[in-house]
């Protein structure tokens, strides 16, 4: 047992010995206490450090230990809190879910990172370590980041170094930019489904929200731009590479059509580049913002993705009077991402163990995508795929109609499953139900296992 456990175990046998004592009564020394319980003073002062920290027992230097007043505490009330803070802008039921991963004995069938066998997990370690020896690590960056890894991470996307800004990983980007260009109480236009994440960072700019649906081929452009006239929106967040949930890819044709209405309407696209180095069946397209010549688009990319979770290290590039903007809220913020951060970021995308990961991550998200779709359809035959997506992480499906997905996804928990709830992915409600599985965080045969116990447990498979 442990000196913790063992401390732990003494001070309930206290608490039953002072529940008999009067208020002010004396304990026994901390030595005659050692010699009960067979246990060394330290032990007998941790349990005796649990007992103060319960309000049972008050210690008095020099004079010994004695049982406290019995009188409770009153009960906090902070009913007060509620009217102060107001309306509360984001929805926690989405916010509590959106970094949700159940326990390490659930198969995580929803899930919006890679499997820890699927990171460059030596690669990191060595990098990391070197990372640290460098002066370059323990000194301040400028605001804007590292000028080695800006110049990096802009060649993709064909943009001047000066017009990228580092950050903490793609979810601050989207709350970076939802704050910046558009004022609390204007409205942002979004996919539908979308992403839960850009959703909240609206919520917490103090955004209004307005959806416009999807089919494969990304947003329907027609209701864009009614959407636009209706609400005289200026931000559009779209994700035109393998979108999550649904995996979809805007197509040329609308590619060209949405930069049209941004250019009309005088309004920027933020462009959730999240997935670019997730592509299976062939390379993602190119970004948006490389056919946009007058900075209405927004691109914001991550590492975390394909590098490691725990890699927050992101980016946002932007033109103008924007990117000004931008870099002037990362100050006000906190000044830089970690150093270190910036180092082991630039030294792995810049190492020869990059494509060969990058190679072997598509090779393995693809056997694993395919073996999720083929699980579904032989057994849960009830359940629809509309599209098997060409890169990202998830997998978007379709539900018998009547089905309540809250039970699903609390049956699939009980069950030791996680899955979707497809509610969390629509700002208003959903036309249908529908999960959402991801292929990334879970094994072949943990996927299979993952759906026979919903064929077992939840009944979507007749």
């Amino acid at each position: 047992m442990s000196n913790d456990n063992r401390s732990s175990a003494i001070a309930v046998q206290l608490q039953q010995r002072i529940a008999t004592m009067h208020p002010g009564e004396k304990l026994p020394g901390v030595r005659e206490l050692s010699a009960q319980f067979h246990a060394s003073a330290a032990t007998i002062s941790a349990a005796l450090s649990e007992l103060s920290a319960l309000g049972l027992v008050r210690a008095e230097p020099g004079r010994g230990t004695f049982v406290a007043g019995h009188e409770r505490l009153s009960e906090p009330d902070f009913s007060w809190q509620s009217q102060t803070l107001g309306r509360a802008r984001v929805d926690a039921d989405r916010a509590s879910r959106l970094g949700g991963y159940g326990t390490p004995e659930h198969i995580p069938l929803s899930w919006g990172y890679l499997a820890p066998e699927l990171l460059p997990t030596e690669e990191l370690h060595r990098i990391g370590s070197r990372a640290a020896k460098s002066n370059r690590a323990w000194v301040m960056t400028p605001p804007a980041g590292s000028p080695e890894l800006r110049r990096v991470l802009a060649s993709t996307y064909h943009a001047d170094p000066n017009d990228v800004l580092i950050v903490s990983g793609g979810q601050q980007g989207l709350v970076f930019a939802m704050r910046t260009l558009a004022e609390p109480g204007s409205t942002v236009i979004t996919e539908s489904p979308s992403y839960p994440g850009a959703i909240l960072a609206a919520q917490s700019a103090g955004l209004d929200l307005a959806s416009v649906p999807t089919d494969a081929d990304g947003i329907l452009v027609d209701r864009l731009a009614d959407e636009l006239t209706r609400t005289r929106a200026r931000v559009i967040y779209l994700q035109p590479s393998y979108a999550n949930p649904t995996g979809a890819v805007l197509s040329a044709e609308r590619r060209k059509q949405v930069l049209e209405l941004a250019t009309r309407h005088g309004a920027f696209i933020i462009e959730d580049d999240w997935a670019r180095h997730l592509g299976i069946d062939g390379q993602a397209p190119a970004p948006l913002s490389a056919e946009d010549p007058h900075g209405h688009v927004v691109s914001i990319l991550t590492l975390s993705k394909p590098a490691s979770p725990g890699l927050r290290l992101g980016a946002i590039i932007a033109r103008g009077p924007a990117g000004a903007r931008l870099r002037a809220s990362r100050t006000a913020d906190d000044l830089c991402v970690a150093p270190i951060v910036q180092e082991i970021a630039l030294s792995l995308v810049t190492s020869n163990v990059w494509p060969r990961h990058l190679k072997r991550l598509r090779g393995e998200l693809g056997s694993r995508r395919d073996a999720l779709a083929a699980a579904i359809r032989t057994t849960l035959p009830g359940v629809r795929i509309p599209k098997i997506p060409q890169g990202g992480l998830h997998l978007w499906a379709r539900l018998p109609e009547g089905t309540d997905t809250r039970e699903v996804c609390a049956a699939a928990y009980s069950a030791g499953v996680l899955v979707g709830d497809g509610r969390h992915f629509f700002v208003d409600e959903p036309p249908a139900p529908f999960l959402r599985f991801s292929y990334g965080a879970a094994s072949v045969a943990q996927i299979t296992e993952g759906v026979r116990r919903l064929a077992e447990h939840i009944g979507l498979g007749e």
